[in-house]
């Protein structure tokens, strides 16, 4: 148990140091509430982010909350991973590179009755990162000026997730959640004379309803997945700053408001094992297209993902001489397509991703390194597309909690 603890606390304070860390700025991030995170930084990672159909047996599974109700009775679960990320940004005529470490994912579960699971959790939702070098007009002056923007911040989802047996087979779950977070944004003249900061922080509920069938035909075990994540109309509130370039305040307005709309989104999932083999695939759509506005720089698409990956596990023999989990190979592919399009140009997503999963001599404790590369955006038009590459540790820990010993 001390170790565990030791784990627990080494994990918290890493990636509280991490979580702040900047480095990686995204063209795309500026649009919108920024680059809404679609990857699952836990053991589904190396399978594309695929497991709406995969229940929770050896890992807390936030992709269905209807999946908890296979966690084992008297274990409790504690999970945290991050991820490190480099990118090559290209247009027509140059390229750069950038890269950051960031917190991905806390979560903690254990099962209140035998056919209720629960799960708590955090994880980004979305995140804004980027620096745009402009030209623009100033009244009075003959040249245009030239300006930057940049942006910062990312929204957040706070979670509380329960999972109920209805049948032998089927499984229903509730995930409730706030999603919250400030976007702040900064725009500044080349001679950083004056700059205009407006910081906004959004915040609501969101509710996700899940479904789960598993049952077995032969040698093999199928399962089915849905999920439903409902609309909710995000309340922001914050201020607006004129400032000069030695921080005086110029002009100050602290009841500044928005309103930002996500709509519903409709996820669909497949598994299939028998023997050692786990085969995995699933469908997300959210369509956007209503929030468009007239003028915009940018449009809402309908967005889609198509996931999926195979899994293999080498099981041994655990301390008490029982049949469980070994080592664990994944290999997995995504392809997205983005919410919003730049210049008429649809934003396209394609990676490869692969993942390892290791049990400690105990058993208690996994280690699990995922990796992906993969390739977002065009360079024409004027864009920029970006080359990838994603590294991701993630550690479950797991332990007898609310076993009670017997004396003879």
């Amino acid at each position: 148990m001390t170790r565990i603890y030791t784990t627990v606390c080494f994990l918290l304070l890493i990636s509280g140091r991490v979580a702040a860390q900047k480095g990686v700025n995204s063209l795309y991030s500026a649009f919108g509430i920024g680059d809404l995170e679609e990857r699952d930084y836990s053991r589904n990672f190396g399978v594309g982010s695929a497991g709406i159909a995969r229940q929770s047996g050896q890992f807390l599974n936030e992709q269905n909350p209807a999946s908890y109700t296979a966690l084992p009775m008297q274990m409790f679960y504690f999970e945290a991973g991050m991820s490190g990320k480099t990118v090559q940004y290209n247009t027509a005529s140059n390229s750069q590179s950038a890269g950051d470490i960031a917190f991905r994912r806390f979560a903690v579960g254990f099962k209140a009755h035998e056919r209720w699971g629960i799960s708590i959790g955090l994880m980004p939702y979305s995140r804004v990162d980027y620096k745009m070098l402009n030209t623009t007009p100033i009244e009075g002056v003959a040249e245009n000026v030239r300006n930057a923007i940049e942006g910062s911040g990312g929204l957040n989802r706070l979670y509380i997730s329960n999972g109920v047996r209805i049948t032998k087979n089927l499984s229903a779950g509730v995930s409730s959640a706030i999603i919250f977070g400030p976007i702040n944004t900064i725009d500044s003249l080349a001679s950083d004379a004056v700059h205009t900061s407006r910081d906004l922080y959004y915040r609501n509920l969101n509710f996700t309803a899940g479904l789960q069938y598993l049952g077995k035909i032969g040698d093999w075990t199928l399962g089915a997945g849905a999920n439903y994540r409902l609309a909710t109309t995000l309340r922001g509130s914050g201020d607006f700053s004129i400032r000069s370039s030695d921080g005086t305040v110029l002009y100050q307005e602290k009841t500044t408001s928005a309103e930002y709309k996500i709509p519903s989104q409709l996820g669909l999932g497949l598994s299939a094992g028998t023997g050692n083999l786990t085969w995995l695939a699933d469908y997300k759509q959210q369509d956007w297209r209503n929030a468009n506005k007239s003028g915009a720089s940018y449009q809402y698409m309908k967005a889609e993902r198509y996931a999926g990956g195979m899994e293999f596990n080498f099981r041994r023999l655990d301390f008490y001489g029982r049949e469980a989990e070994g080592m664990v190979l994944q290999l997995g592919a995504a392809f997205q397509k983005n919410y919003i399009q730049v210049k008429e140009q649809p934003l396209e997503d394609f990676s490869v991703s692969a993942g390892v999963s290791l049990p400690s001599r105990t058993g208690h404790l996994r280690y699990y390194l995922g990796v992906e590369g993969g390739q977002r955006g065009v360079t024409t038009k004027g864009l920029v597309q970006e080359n990838y590459f994603n590294v991701v540790l993630h550690l479950s820990l797991r332990d007898n909690w609310f076993y009670k010993r017997r004396e003879l």
